[in-house]
This record gives structure tokens, sequence and C-alpha cells, in this order.
């Protein structure tokens, strides 16, 4: 389905990390060459040790301290698609004014390829105006956003912010979908 694909799926730090290393192998076993950026502070959250090993390549997350491949330019131009999943509060606001001060808001910024984030932080926050206004700005930039679901909360409340479960297959599907419009004859 995604034979020879390259998506760039970039971590931010939400408690909801934890379903994106699904997610990698889902699409590594799809046939796609998955690489991952993340965010230092995701790091509490999930380990760069699980996602290395589900990707098959190093995972970023260090704009200095990084003696591999971390040129954010080359890096940003390589994928055919990234997805931000989480997207925390903090990198939405961070991507919706292009404040730079982490590798994965570098590649963010440099990104030649569709853009897409799953969205995840309490419900208050999802519901905050800032938060609204930066989603906006992220769609008048062609980011596509991936609606969040209501349910339990890790707050321990119910209601919406909560990253859409069905993030994982709508991200694998969507994406097979988008790469077979843009390369149909691959």
């Amino acid at each position: 389905m995604l034979q020879g694909k390259k998506i760039l799926i970039g971590i931010s730090a939400s408690i909801a990390a934890y379903k994106t290393i699904l997610l990698v192998r889902l699409l590594v076993k799809a046939g796609a060459e998955v690489k991952v950026v993340m965010t230092p502070a995701s790091e509490e959250f999930v380990s760069p040790l699980v996602l290395s090993t589900l990707s098959k390549n190093e995972v970023l997350v260090d704009l200095e301290n990084n003696n591999s491949w971390a040129n954010h330019v080359a890096l940003g131009r390589w994928a055919d698609i990234m997805l931000i999943a989480p997207l925390s509060c903090n990198t939405l606001a961070k991507m919706a004014n292009g404040l730079c001060d982490n590798l994965l808001m570098a590649v963010y910024l440099s990104a030649t390829c569709p853009v897409c984030v799953a969205p995840a932080m309490d419900e208050d926050m999802w519901h905050h105006p800032s938060t609204k206004r930066n989603l906006s700005l992220l769609e008048s930039y062609h980011n596509k956003i991936i609606d969040t679901e209501k349910g339990e909360l890790a707050s321990g409340l119910f209601g919406e912010g909560r990253m859409n479960k069905y993030t994982v297959g709508m991200a694998t599907q969507g994406m097979a979908n988008y790469l077979k419009k843009t390369y149909p004859n691959e």
C-alpha cells in the first residue's frame, strides 16, 4: 500500500505519544520508509529506542547534539508526506507562529511535502480561542488537521481534545490515498 513512500513522523510532548508507536509499526509494515523526529520534551512520553527499532531508522531529537544526518532542510525535502502526531498545544502554537526552537520545528518549517497533524490536548485547551486561531492558521498554510474526538482525557475528565483513535488508520489510509493521487504510476 505504501511501498517505497517516505513518511516523516513528528512527535510532540503529549500523553497520546504512545499511540504513535503503533502508527510507525503499521506504516513500516505497509512498506513505507519511516523517519521519526521528536521534540526533546516528547522523550518523557515515548522512548526513541522503541521508535528507532520499529522504524528501522535513527530517531532524531536534538538540533545540536546529533552525529547522524540531521540536516533539517534535507529531511524536510526527503519526505513524501509529514504527520505530526500527537500535536500538543505548545507545538501547535509554535507551528502557527513559525517559532523554530527544536529540530521538529526546523524540519516542519523546511518541509516541502504535505503536512498532516493530529492534535491531542485537554478539553479546555482544545476549546481555548488561541488554540482555535492557531488551528485556523495551520489550515491556511494548507496543513491537514485530523479532528480530535470526545473521550476520557489524561486529566480524568471526559471531553473533546483526545487524539482521534482512528488517527492510525486514517493516517495510513489517507497517506496511501494522497500518495496514489500524487504518484499514480508508482
